[in-house]
């Protein structure tokens, strides 16, 4: 595992407890070509604000950190499926 790929676990790891404590939680699945791609899951799976928590909360926090991220995707969205 590189440095970046071992820096972002360790973001989502600390992103985890908020996702909790509103009955959801974040499951790292990898990071390639500048893409983190995660599954929400639990109450994040059905959620309405599933789009702004991502992209306004779980990827700006791990853009900041990790510069060379470029975006942040669910895998459960059907739109970004890989």
């Amino acid at each position: 595992m590189d440095q970046e790929t071992a820096k972002i676990i360790n973001i989502i790891d600390k992103i985890r407890p908020f996702l909790v404590d509103d009955g959801g939680d974040i499951e790292f699945v990898k990071y390639e070509d500048n893409i983190v791609y995660v599954k929400l899951l639990g109450a994040c799976a059905g959620c309405s604000l599933i789009d702004v928590t991502l992209k306004e909360g779980i990827e700006q926090f791990i853009i900041n950190e990790v510069p060379t991220v470029k975006e942040v995707r669910n895998i459960n969205s059907e739109a970004n499926q890989y």
